[in-house]
């Protein structure tokens, strides 16, 4: 009996021990932004490049292995494989100085991203990353979602569970980059400033070309877009 009345008063000690430590987590993390999916943007030059007009423009830029199809104005990634790494580019035109919204949801587990500047023969590593993960409720990171991979971490993550829509708004000038994710501002950054070589990249940012394709990252798991909009700048509405 006074082995059992030992074991009791222990498993009171652990619980109330995960308690606090539950508490401190919550107390130093304090209060969290939420996110919400912004609305697709109108107007003067504007182009949707998933509409009737545009969307024969994606194709697989790595290989002729069926991985996507355009499907009432969703771009969705089957993610049936992991490596190779695939990509998904819209291959019509290059953009230099952009706006871009676009609208993404991820099965669970899934990885992906969004490339820009990016280059056929090499999209990794002459291009940039912006992070497309199911990653909701971790704490930010240089390999979360709106994070350029590897490089810079977003000041929050406010992305939504998986399955459901989420937003990137992102405005590319010269060397300079600014990311809002679901309405927050996570990113503003100059790639001027990085002449050296960070993270798994051996190439500076500052030197990376200053026009490119957009392209999605098939890295496994399912991936749907929708309303991916460009805006170039200095056009009509910039």
């Amino acid at each position: 009996m006074r082995r059992l009345k030992w074991v009791v008063a222990g498993l009171v000690v652990v619980a109330v021990l995960a308690v606090v430590a539950a508490g401190v987590r919550v107390w130093m993390r304090g209060p969290q932004p939420v996110g919400r999916p912004t609305s697709a943007p109108e107007g003067p030059g504007w182009i949707d490049l998933l509409d009737v007009a545009h969307a024969a423009n994606w194709r697989n830029a790595t290989d002729n292995k069926d991985i996507f199809e355009i499907r009432d104005g969703t771009l969705h990634i089957y993610g049936r494989t992991v490596y190779p790494l695939r990509y998904v580019g819209y291959m019509s035109e290059r953009f230099a100085d952009f706006d871009l919204h676009l609208e993404f949801k991820t099965a669970r587990g899934a990885n992906s991203g969004l490339f820009l500047r990016a280059q056929p023969n090499d999209p990794v590593y002459r291009g940039f990353e912006i992070q497309i993960l199911d990653d909701y409720g971790r704490n930010p990171s240089k390999h979360g979602t709106g994070a350029v991979y590897d490089v810079v971490t977003p000041m929050f993550n406010v992305t939504m569970p998986h399955g459901q829509w989420n937003s990137f708004d992102i405005s590319v000038r010269g060397k300079t980059l600014v990311v809002f994710v679901n309405g927050w501002k996570v990113i503003d950054t100059d790639f001027g400033y990085l002449k050296e070589p960070v993270g798994k990249f051996k190439v500076p940012f500052a030197d990376l070309p200053l026009d490119g394709y957009v392209m999605l990252q098939d890295h496994g798991g399912e991936v749907w877009f929708r309303n991916i909009r460009v805006r170039a700048a200095g056009g009509a509405g910039a």
